[in-house]
């Protein structure tokens, strides 16, 4: 019924000019629209809505992910502008905080203004990059 329309990704801040901040300058992402609903930022042709609220309660888990080329590379560029990576004491994790998957699949994670857990992935042997 819907698997051939176009997805919105949604997150939350209550945060609106540091996540514009994050999103924009530190992520590289194009601001599409700012009213006092939400900041909604233009992902690969994917809207990303983040939602204006009060109070954010982050999840435990990862919220929103991007997959990349080569995720040593990006995760060396968001370093670059301030990003911190999350370090997991039961992951082993490079230098750079990427993660190998059993599938070959690279991955690491790191939080925006908010809390919420955001990664970067690049597809290991066994995992089909998505087209584009």
């Amino acid at each position: 019924m819907i698997g051939k329309s176009a997805p919105i990704a949604f997150l939350a801040t209550s945060q609106a000019p540091r996540a514009k901040r994050f999103y924009m300058k530190t992520l590289g992402l194009r601001l599409i629209d700012d009213d006092q609903f939400a900041l909604v930022f233009d992902s690969a042709g994917v809207p990303l809505r983040i939602q204006k609220v009060d109070a954010v309660r982050p999840h435990p888990f990862t919220s929103l992910g991007w997959q990349v080329k080569d995720v040593r590379r990006v995760a060396a560029g968001l370093a670059k502008r301030g990003v911190v990576f999350e370090r997991y004491p039961y992951m082993e994790q490079d230098e750079l905080g990427v993660w190998l998957a059993p599938s070959g699949t690279k991955v690491a994670w790191f939080k925006d203004p908010d809390g919420n857990l955001l990664s970067i992935s690049q597809s290991g042997p066994s995992q089909p990059r998505r087209r584009r």
